[in-house]
Order: structure tokens, then sequence, then C-alpha cells
């Protein structure tokens, strides 16, 4: 599989999800805008198949499925909401893309999103174990992240609602199994991006060490979110979340006792496009 173009635009299409249950006005309206650009790439390139999928702030809200249905009729694409387990596969074969053979031993993939966090253990090419967590970065930050730079008290807060979470969703078998893992996603490739001091950088197979990302944690907290928009390697629109997502990760880490994590920007959506690819083949 060969990528011509990639495009990542924020739009915290699950802001105010947590709060009222349904998809905000704006946040469609920012979802809908990016969309027009895709789909005027897609005729450029003038793909033949296309797949669209929504993850957890669709999946969780009252008006979910209308806002997926007016995605495949303005757009025509094959849109579709993923439940957890279908959000877990296409996020293991997509993290696994690339590699030489298939992991050995059980590797875990972490996806930090907006709503939910996954993690996937592997073996091979399948999946193991996988959990859709209720812990994600606009949700957390809406919870807990209230003053600017956030408080003391309010990190920790939220550092130990991530923990509980994790703990409670996590058997202790599968955390003392793995001795490996991947990270994709946002916060995995803008904190890789921070830690190399530059951003649009190749950060696929960067490795984070744990006390590095600590470090990070405590930088990133400790100024407003002005000046946290001007740090060398974060995307500005990733700023308001970027706190929450590198104490989701730290965290993660801590309850796997893993002391670093590989990153990679190969996601769900590469699983999906491969997916997509295997299916047109076989056709």
């Amino acid at each position: 599989m060969t990528e011509v173009e990639r495009r990542s635009i924020v739009t915290r299409l699950g802001e105010g999800v947590d709060a009222r249950g349904a998809l905000g006005e704006a946040p469609r309206q920012r979802v809908l805008a990016a969309l027009e650009e895709y789909a005027r790439a897609i005729r450029e390139h003038g793909a033949e198949r296309t797949t669209a999928v929504m993850t957890s702030a669709v999946r969780d809200a009252s008006n979910g499925e209308a806002f997926a249905r007016t995605v495949r009729e303005r757009f025509g694409f094959d849109a579709r909401i993923l439940d957890g387990e279908e959000e877990a596969r296409l996020t293991y074969l997509g993290a696994t893309t690339g590699r030489d053979t298939a992991p050995a031993d059980p590797l875990l993939v972490i996806d930090i999103g907006g709503g939910s966090t996954e993690l996937v253990v592997g073996e091979g090419d399948e999946v193991a174990f996988h959990v859709s967590t209720q812990v994600g970065v606009v949700r957390h930050s809406e919870r807990h992240l209230h003053s600017d730079p956030p408080t003391r008290e309010e990190l920790d807060d939220l550092t130990g609602a991530v923990r509980r979470e994790l703990e409670q969703a996590i058997p202790p078998a599968e955390r003392e199994r793995i001795t490996a893992a991947v990270a994709v996603a946002g916060t995995a490739t803008q904190s890789a991006g921070i830690d190399l001091g530059a951003e649009g950088l190749d950060v696929e197979g960067h490795r984070l060490q744990a006390e590095r990302l600590r470090d990070m944690l405590g930088e990133l907290a400790a100024i407003p979110l002005a000046q946290r928009r001007d740090v060398p390697g974060l995307d500005p629109d990733r700023a308001p979340t970027i706190v929450a997502g590198v104490v989701v990760l730290t965290t993660v880490l801590g309850t796997f006792g893993l002391g670093e994590v590989e990153v990679s920007d190969r996601d769900v959506l590469w699983g999906a496009a491969r997916e997509t690819g295997r299916s047109a083949a076989s056709n």
C-alpha cells in the first residue's frame, strides 16, 4: 500500500459530547468543512474506492447515526460507525503495517483519542485482548482541566481518574505480560514532534522514554494555552488537549510497567485502508 497524500485536520468533533450526550452543531460543521476538502482531494486523485470511519464521539452521541447518514449522503463515502471491537482490530492492523514480520510476543497498541482510549494486545496477526475505555483527551480536558494553566490539584484529579479507569478495565494478567508497546494517533505523534523539536518530521518508529514524557508533561502543564501553541513540534490546534494526552500516555505506560513506547503514524486509518484494499482485490 502506498500513501499518496495524508492530511490531518483537528476538528474536535467530541467537544461537549460528554456533557450533552450529543454532537454539537459547531463541531459537526467543522467536520463537514474538513470533509469537503477531503472529497475534493479524493476526486483529484481519481480514487475508485473510499472509506470513512467514525469512532467514539459519534458512537457515544445520541445523534451519531444521523450524522453518519449525513456524511454518506452528502459525500458518497462508505461511512460507518465502528464498534469497540472493530476499532481495536483496525487499529492493530494499521499499527502493524510495514513490519517485516508479525510481532512474536504480545504487543500493546495504544490509541488515545478525543473521547476514548483503545488498548489492544495482539499476538502475531490476531487481536488477543482489547478494551475501549472512556478515557479521552477532549472528554477529560473538559472534565478536569478548568484553569489555564491547569493547577496541580486538577492534574492530580485527572491522573487519578485515568489510573482508576485503566486499572478497572485491564486485568492484571494482561498488564504483566506486556513488554513492548506502540502508540498511534495525535497524542503520540505530537509528543514525538515535541521530543524532536520540530513539526512535520517523520516520527515513525521514534521511541519515547517514560521519563522524558513525565518531564514533557511538567513543561506543557506549566505554561498557558497561548504559549503552548508556540511549543516547537506541536500543532497549535493540538495545544488545548495535549496536556491531558500526555497524562493518559504516561499513565498507560505506568499501568503496564513500561519504560518506553514506540510511536507510529499508522493508525486506524491505515487499518481501514488496508481492509478496503483487500476487499477490492478479492472482488
